[in-house]
């Protein structure tokens, strides 16, 4: 008995093009209010992103107000990531000797009154005012205001997280 599969194999096709079309539009739409929220967003928020970059130097003067680290983004592509400075300047150094009180598994490093947070860092973390200057990262498209949570450049490596950031 024989089949006829051309119509089946034509709708398949159309289908596949109209869902491109919808994925570019979406991405368009989706970059579209990244840029719009993230500009309204900065400019709202200037005012307390001064105060906050003031506070963080006026309470340690030996580093600048923002701490930028390297993060990966979509498809595995490197950024520079933003944030308010939360620590010491010399957190990283002192994290060899705090590593046996770490209380998370895998690659995050987290403890309960950690030293090297500053008291301003300890105001803008519970605030969450340290997560402002991401805003930038939002506007220059590294980031998406809702999205996959980027990774620290030194777990790029690991399989695990490859899969969550293809898309």
């Amino acid at each position: 008995m024989a089949t006829n599969t051309v119509g089946i194999d034509k709708e398949v096709e159309v289908n596949r093009k109209e869902n491109l079309r919808d994925h570019r539009l979406y991405w368009i739409g989706r970059r579209t209010q990244d840029v719009i929220l993230s500009s309204l967003a900065l400019v709202v928020l200037s005012p307390v992103m001064l105060a906050t970059a003031i506070a963080i130097v006026v309470d340690d003067p030996s580093a600048g107000p923002v701490f930028s680290q390297e993060r990966i983004g979509r498809n595995g592509k490197p950024f520079k990531f933003y944030k308010f400075r939360s620590m010491c300047p010399n957190a990283e150094a002192k994290l060899d000797d705090l590593l046996d009180q770490n209380e998370m598994d895998g690659p995050v490093f987290k403890i309960k009154d950690d030293p090297r947070i500053t008291r301003v860092g300890k105001f803008i973390r519970k605030t969450s005012l340290d997560e402002l200057p991401q805003l930038w990262n939002i506007l220059k498209g590294d980031m998406s205001i809702v999205g996959v949570r980027d990774i620290i450049g030194t777990t790029k490596e690991k399989p695990q997280f490859s899969a969550a950031f293809a898309m």
